[in-house]
C-alpha cells in the first residue's frame, strides 16, 4: 500500500509539472497596444566664433529646441491619431541681439473610423500659432510687430476622409471644414491684418475645402524626411485664393542621441502676405526618440483583429 500510494504521489506530481509547462507553452503574450506613443524631444546648438580673421564674421550661438510626438489609439474599426509639434529657437548675434529662428505650435487630432480596407470617415481640429512675437526686420524687437501669440492663430475643424494604407501616409480630405484665424493681439487687430474686416477684429471665420497629406520615406539607413501639406479653399470668398503650405524634414540620426535636422517651409497666404513665404533651418545636436511599443497595424503576425 506505501509502495502504491508513492508511486501515486511521484505520478501525480510529474502530472501537475507537466500541466504548468504546457500552460506555460500555449499561453501566447500578445505585446501589441491599443495606445501607441512615438515622441522625440529634441535640443540643437550652433556657434560660431572669430578673432582676428580677415575675411570677417560675427561672433554668434542659438539653439532650437523641439518637442514632437504622435500619440495613436488604434483598435478593430477605430483610429485616433494626435499630433503635438512645439518648435522654438534664438540666435544671438554679437551687434545685433538676439533674434527668434523657430516658433511653431502645431497641436491636432484626428478620429477615424474604418468603413474600407484603409479609408475612414473622420472628424478632426488643429491649431497653429507661435509662442512670441514676430517683428518686420529680421525678429528686431525695435521694428515694427507683425504677429505674436495667437496673433494669427488658426483653429479648423471639419469633416470627411482619411486614407491611411500604413504609418508612412495619411491623406485627409475635409469638404467641410470650419477655419477660424484669430487675432488676439490688439496692435494688430486693423483692418486688412490676416483678412480681418474692421478694426477691433479679434477673428475671421472661414468655411470650405481643408485636404491635408503626411509622406514619411527612408532616404537610406539613419536618413528619413518626413513630408506634410495642405490645401484650404474658402467656399465663402474667393474660393480660388488657396491657402497652401508644405513643409520638409530631414533628420540624420548619428546615434541613439545625437542627431541633424534640416527643414523647409513654403507657405502661400493671401490674407498674410501676397507672396510666397520661405524658412529654412539647420542644426546637430541631442536627440531623445521615445516609442512605448509595437502598435496593432505593424504587427505583420498578428492581424486576426482585422478579421472579427
Amino acid at each position: 500500500m506505501k509502495k502504491f500510494l508513492l508511486i501515486l504521489s511521484f505520478s501525480m506530481g510529474i502530472y501537475a509539472s507537466a500541466q504548468e509547462e504546457l500552460k506555460k507553452d500555449s499561453v501566447v503574450v500578445d505585446t501589441v497596444k491599443y495606445w501607441s506613443v512615438l515622441g522625440k524631444n529634441s535640443l540643437m546648438i550652433n556657434q560660431a566664433a572669430f578673432s582676428n580673421w580677415a575675411g570677417g564674421g560675427a561672433n554668434n550661438v542659438g539653439w532650437l529646441a523641439g518637442v514632437n510626438y504622435n500619440i495613436t489609439y488604434e483598435k478593430d474599426n477605430d483610429l485616433w491619431e494626435n499630433i503635438i509639434a512645439l518648435d522654438y529657437g534664438q540666435n544671438d548675434t554679437k551687434g545685433l541681439g538676439v533674434r527668434k529662428t523657430q516658433d511653431v505650435i502645431n497641436i491636432s487630432t484626428n478620429y477615424g473610423r474604418k468603413f474600407s480596407k484603409s479609408w475612414y470617415f473622420s472628424l478632426g481640429a488643429g491649431l497653429q500659432s507661435q509662442f512670441a512675437a514676430g517683428y518686420e526686420d529680421g525678429n528686431n524687437p525695435a521694428a515694427k510687430k507683425i504677429s505674436n501669440f495667437m496673433a494669427p492663430g488658426y483653429l479648423n475643424l471639419g469633416m470627411g476622409i482619411t486614407y491611411r494604407p500604413n504609418d508612412n501616409l495619411t491623406v485627409t480630405l475635409r469638404p467641410t471644414n470650419a477655419r477660424w484665424t484669430f487675432v488676439l493681439d490688439k496692435e494688430l487687430q486693423f483692418a486688412g491684418s490676416y483678412g480681418l474686416k474692421s478694426d477691433g477684429d479679434t477673428s475671421l471665420l472661414q468655411f470650405g475645402f481643408l485636404g491635408t497629406a503626411l509622406y514619411k520615406v527612408k532616404l537610406m539607413e539613419n536618413v528619413h524626411i518626413t513630408n506634410t501639406a495642405s490645401v484650404f479653399s474658402n467656399y465663402l470668398d474667393h474660393p480660388e485664393r488657396l491657402v497652401l503650405a508644405y513643409g520638409a524634414a530631414v533628420n540624420f540620426k548619428v546615434n541613439k542621441f545625437i542627431s541633424s535636422n534640416i527643414t523647409l517651409d513654403l507657405l502661400y497666404d493671401h490674407n498674410q502676405v501676397q507672396k510666397t513665404q520661405l524658412k529654412q533651418t539647420l542644426g546637430i545636436g541631442f536627440a531623445y526618440m521615445l516609442n512605448n511599443g509595437v502598435k496593432r497595424s505593424d504587427r505583420k503576425d498578428s492581424q486576426w483583429w482585422i478579421k472579427k
